[in-house]
């Protein structure tokens, strides 16, 4: 029997075996490759990868990755369940530890961004508050806080969470990345070779602390993390995997422990943005001045009005201010978009 149908069952690969078990509990599985490498199924969507003991790991460092946190971003869902399938049909070996996940199952199932709330907002204990209790999404947040810290104890020397998804708008940058705030902390150049070695050309740095996957692995588990976002939503099987190649080559050149590419010339350079607002939806009569089909990062001049309520009007600054992630339809005290500006 081969290895992966000792973890995934016959005629099933990760995604399909993570599909079949999005409704109830997955056993766990370890299984040891030739190599030595050791895989163990921790659950639906969570496989830990740990080469053996005496492999170099040239650059001493481990990785979280994961996708599916909203079920129909499917593109970097496919981009780890090939890259898995790769190392399990022995193209290449495993140099560092991995903790690959794919995080919202049942929404993965349904082709839906969430079942009943919004997964990437649960995360740093927000899936504790009175609102979610009994919601599967908050138990799923909670699951995954726990297996990124039992990674994070064993493996916590350099080690990167990289958060993979795609945006439900259009975009004038397709392939941008999110870095959570953390006070006083700054973007290690190694991180930004890794993003434009990915082809992600754009950086977004966030001005708070936040609730998202990526903001909890950088806040609790001390990571360099990045929500990364790869382009348009769309279902599975309908996704141009060429335009993903560079994360895709990213990502596989980390797990194998290789050395990062040289970078010349125009090719150093990453577009930074900052975040100056936050947008939340304040209630009834908060209005949002934004078309539903803005693309992220269309700019607005200065004193344009973006939104206002009763009591509070939001217009652009002194200078042009982008949005990204405009969606009004989100609950009371939730994010409807980030208002954002080139850093200089």
């Amino acid at each position: 029997m081969s290895v992966r149908e000792l973890l995934f069952g016959p005629g099933r690969d990760w995604l399909s075996h993570t599909l079949s078990t999005a409704e109830h509990a997955s056993s766990e599985k370890v299984v040891v490759l030739e190599d030595g490498t050791g895989l163990q199924l921790q659950g639906s969507g969570l496989l830990y990868l740990e080469p053996p003991a005496d492999r170099p790991n040239p650059n001493n460092e481990s990785l979280i990755v994961s996708a599916g946190v909203h079920g129909n971003e499917t593109a970097p869902i496919e981009v780890l369940n090939n890259l898995l399938n790769e190392l399990l049909d022995g193209q290449w070996t495993l140099a560092c530890p991995v903790l690959l996940i794919l995080g919202n199952p049942p929404a993965m199932d349904a082709g839906e961004r969430f079942i009943d709330v919004n997964l990437n907002r649960l995360f740093g204990g927000a899936h504790l508050k009175p609102e979610y209790q009994g919601l599967p999404e908050a138990e799923r947040a909670w699951v995954l806080e726990r297996a990124c810290e039992a990674f994070a104890t064993q493996h916590s020397a350099n080690l990167s969470h990289y958060d993979l998804h795609t945006a439900i708008r259009p975009s004038l940058r397709e392939k941008f990345a999110l870095y959570p705030f953390v006070d006083g902390r700054d973007v290690p150049q190694s991180q930004v070779d890794f993003l434009l070695e990915a082809d992600v050309d754009t950086l977004l740095l966030q001005h708070r602390e936040g609730t998202t996957f990526a903001s909890f692995s950088s806040t609790e588990l001390k990571a360099e993390s990045f929500t990364v976002e790869l382009g348009k939503v769309r279902p599975f099987g309908q996704n141009d995997l060429s335009r993903l190649t560079g994360i895709s080559n990213a990502l596989r050149r980390r797990m194998k422990g290789e050395s990062a590419p040289e970078r010349d010339g125009a090719q150093d350079e990453i577009t930074v943005f900052e975040v100056v607002h936050e947008i939340l939806n304040t209630g009834d009569n908060f209005r949002f001045h934004i078309p539903d089909d803005v693309a992220n990062f269309t700019m607005y001049d200065p004193g344009t009005v973006i939104w206002e309520d009763n009591a509070t009007c939001y217009r652009v600054g002194d200078s042009p201010e982008g949005i990204v992630f405009p969606n009004p339809h989100v609950p009371v005290g939730q994010r409807v978009g980030l208002m954002i500006r080139p850093c200089n």
